[in-house]
């Protein structure tokens, strides 16, 4: 077999004697055929199902799992999620549509984000799933159109916490945000609740996501769980659900280590237990997208043309940030590093040029890979970009100077 660059091996892929790239067994040619043109994206059950498992192992039963869907709402994928997991949870009244579509029941899905506009809330309480309020305001809206439907609306708070996650690669709680109510305003919140036409059902606290840093995530989440009681003391019933987010990280650029999942498995199954015996109703849940799906996703575009400029070697392939922004480094990097990166056709053969992938688009910023050594490419060869599995394809401006959309599959 060829051997793969220990960051890729890690990670379940491997490849054929013959150097190409082994994707849930199969060619990485016979997807692309499979695909009928590139480029696509490629994301395996099998690394889905294994990275679930390990997880499910570690936390023993005592936490609940759900799956953020914005993470990757590709309807295939997420139904073969939703039938793994214990909840989805979602951002956006489209979201909502694709989870019901799951046959998950109602009462395991719910919705957060700032801006749910008054047609989402009436869908959310039609359809019976759990409200994640963001605000005084949205609680009136929400208790509004409960009172036109002539139903209660199940709803948890979403607590703007007074700390942050510390190593976050995008922070959501503490300081001033957008997202949750800041805690010190719950609990006159929770005062009002009785006389509203609603049914509460917990707390959502979510401080940020992509940590790669245990002790850090542990101490998050126990100071999330401390915040949970203590509010939950205001509260007009006891909660059922304490959802502490998640942030989990994936590694995607050199020096990076994967998380270390077995001390904050500890403390969270350490935390659930600190819950049931002092609000025996309620379960613990904490709610991941990237760390289950990211990276199992690959994103494969093919080289177009192979040029040198003053002595800097260039492939233009038929993909870039259009399909793939976050590679390109425009989603939420401030110093652009780059992904993992590999010719999926010659794999295990020794790096010889120092390299640029770009893509099609007039931009400077359609940029795949930035002087990576890379072994000898020619046009036809199939670049893979890995860690793709989460914020790829939906998370992208796909629409931008009208390229074909790229194919998406699970195998």
């Amino acid at each position: 077999m060829a051997t793969l660059p220990l960051h890729v091996a890690l990670t379940g892929y491997s490849a054929s004697p013959q150097g190409e790239l082994l994707v849930a067994g199969q060619p990485l040619g016979a997807l692309a055929a499979e695909a009928g043109r590139t480029p696509f994206y490629a994301y395996s059950r099998a690394l889905v199902d294994a990275r679930i498992a390990s997880l499910r192992a570690a936390l023993a039963g005592q936490v609940d799992l759900h799956y953020a869907v914005k993470a990757n709402p590709y309807p295939p994928l997420l139904a073969h999620l939703a039938a793994q997991v214990d909840g989805l949870d979602v951002a956006s009244g489209g979201e909502l549509q694709l989870a019901l579509a799951t046959g998950l029941p109602a009462t395991r899905i719910s919705f957060a984000g700032p801006g749910k506009t008054d047609a989402e809330l009436a869908a959310a309480i039609a359809a019976g799933i759990t409200i994640n309020c963001e605000s005084a305001g949205e609680l009136q809206r929400l208790a509004a159109a409960a009172d036109s439907l002539g139903r209660p609306a199940r709803v948890a708070l979403r607590v703007n916490p007074d700390f942050e996650l510390r190593g976050a690669g995008m922070k959501m709680g503490g300081g001033a945000r957008p997202f949750g109510i800041d805690a010190e305003q719950v609990p006159a919140l929770l005062a009002g609740l009785a006389s509203l036409p609603v049914e509460f059902t917990g707390f959502h606290i979510f401080c940020g996501s992509q940590n790669l840093h245990a002790g850090r995530l542990v101490e998050s989440q126990a100071r999330s769980l401390e915040l949970a009681l203590r509010l939950a003391t205001h509260a007009p019933v006891p909660p059922t659900l304490i959802n502490i987010g998640g942030g989990f990280g994936i590694p995607y650029f050199p020096g990076d280590k994967p998380l270390a999942l077995e001390p904050v498995a500890d403390s969270l199954c350490t935390l659930a237990a600190t819950l049931a015996g002092k609000l025996p109703s309620a379960r613990l849940a904490i709610e991941l997208g990237r760390y289950l799906v990211g990276e199992a996703g690959l994103y494969v575009c093919r080289v177009i043309d192979r040029k040198v400029s003053r002595g800097r070697v260039f492939l233009v392939t038929d993909g870039g940030l259009h399909h793939h922004l976050a590679a390109s480094g425009n989603f939420g990097q401030v110093l652009r590093r780059n992904y993992p990166v590999l010719i999926g056709n010659r794999v295990g053969q020794q790096p010889e040029e120092e390299t640029t992938v770009v893509g099609p688009l007039c931009t400077p910023l359609d940029l795949l890979a930035d002087r990576m050594m890379l072994p000898r490419a020619e046009p036809g060869d199939l670049v893979v970009v890995f860690q793709s599995g989460a914020y790829g394809f939906s998370a992208s401006p796909l629409r931008f100077l009208g390229h074909p959309e790229p194919v998406e599959l699970l195998v």
